[in-house]
């Protein structure tokens, strides 16, 4: 049996197409948008027309939504197998994402009961996985030392080179609403607005005050402010509250965060890796960010202490990150997301904070309890390398297609 997948360079193409091809299904590849980013629509549509009638798969799978595969698919009754990896992703309120050719697998819980009710035979919740074998190829394989009531990693696995680190954007790259040309007035209220959902996880708050009539300023103040006329909902309010205020947030949450710690553990050293301009941090050894697939397993299993922090629009769900850290062997101290606790153990494979006091509590704890700490590490590694890898996922997502 063969599947057909669309590819736009995912970093997440590859470990799908290993598990899917590790199930035993043949996997014929969509690759032009891999290399041409200007391809027509038309062009789109007729390169996977013709692939359908061609190869006739059992299904055609993508990393994230895209509604002319929906569409193409509908009409040559065609199953379309897409996973966001991504949150906000707002092509999933298209009018397409009603079409009975889809099974779309969405892993922030909150996402999914936004749109759940448009497909309830094609709209699933599944969290995110990690290819664990990838890793293990890459950087070796975690092996403990003792297995029982002790379970570290053996002697070899413990030279670190990073006390805590965060690999990630800081979005000040992709925080627009800093740059708006609001008037003094507005760019009060706005900032009101944000400073009062600050201290609050999530984005709870703006979804209860933001008005329409805070969009039509913002879309007065951006141009290139853009949703589809073809949504099942009027997606201004969401649009503004993710795009602009939810990014803006997520810039202020990290930025707080990293000058937070460096501040009150001194006597460690904070180590970042991204791509972002770092200007406004301060005693923080900052790195270039590094590639995915290569150094980044390095990095988590290198650092005693993972940052994990969410961006805000995720309202609930585990993002790519926490996977990647616990799949290499590193120790994980996240924020809290509500639907840690239904995959994994608070404790035992991973730890969380509240709070940024709460943080450096716990940073302090752990860099001073090593034993404790890479036990944690351990037991969050083997349990994703059993339970939650890539495979893991792709083995659900047959079930559910199977069975829909």
């Amino acid at each position: 049996m063969n599947i057909i997948i669309h590819r736009y360079n995912s970093i997440c193409e590859p470990d799908y197409i290993r598990a899917f091809k590790a199930i035993g299904l043949d996997v014929i590849e969509d690759t032009e948008e891999m290399v041409n980013k200007s391809i027509t629509a038309k062009r789109r549509v007729d390169t996977m027309t013709d692939l359908i009638l061609t190869h006739r798969p059992l299904f055609v799978f993508s990393i994230n939504y895209f509604p002319y595969i929906s569409m193409v698919c509908d009409k040559l009754n065609v199953t379309y197998v897409a996973v966001s990896v991504d949150c906000p992703v707002e092509e999933i309120y298209d009018i397409s994402i009603r079409n009975s050719c889809n099974r779309i697998f969405l892993f922030d819980r909150a996402q999914y009961l936004s749109v759940k009710d448009e497909n309830p035979k094609g709209i699933f919740h599944l969290p995110l996985g990690v290819d664990v074998s990838r890793i293990d190829g890459e950087i070796g394989e975690l092996t403990p030392a003792v297995t029982g009531d002790r379970n570290i990693p053996a002697a070899e696995h413990n030279d670190y080179d990073y006390d805590i680190s965060f690999i990630g954007s800081l979005y000040n790259e992709k925080d627009p609403y800093a740059a708006l040309p609001l008037s003094a007035t507005d760019r009060a209220h706005f900032d009101e607005l944000v400073d009062e959902q600050f201290p609050i996880p999530g984005l709870s708050q703006l979804e209860e005050r933001l008005t329409t009539h805070d969009t039509e300023i913002i879309k007065k103040a951006d141009p290139d402010f853009s949703v589809s006329r073809y949504c099942i909902k009027n997606m201004d309010i969401p649009h503004t509250i993710d795009h602009y205020l939810g990014y803006h947030l997520t810039h202020l949450d990290r930025v707080a965060t990293l000058n937070h710690l460096a501040m009150e553990l001194p006597e460690y050293k904070l180590h970042l890796f991204t791509r972002s301009d770092t200007k406004g941090l301060k005693n923080i050894i900052c790195h270039d960010g590094v590639s995915s697939h290569t150094e980044m397993p390095k990095v988590f299993r290198k650092s005693r202490i993972n940052l994990n922090t969410t961006m805000r629009p995720i309202r609930t769900g585990l993002p790519q990150r926490i996977w990647d850290i616990l799949g290499s062997g590193g120790f994980l101290l996240s924020n809290y997301q509500s639907e840690i606790p239904g995959h994994l153990q608070i404790g035992t494979h991973l730890d969380v904070y509240e709070t940024k006091e709460e943080l450096t509590e716990k940073c302090r704890y752990y860099l001073t309890h090593e034993e404790e700490r890479q036990q944690i590490a351990m037991n969050g590694y083997l349990t994703v390398k059993k339970d939650h890898t890539v495979q893991n996922r792709v083995i659900s997502m047959i079930s559910a297609i199977s069975n829909g």
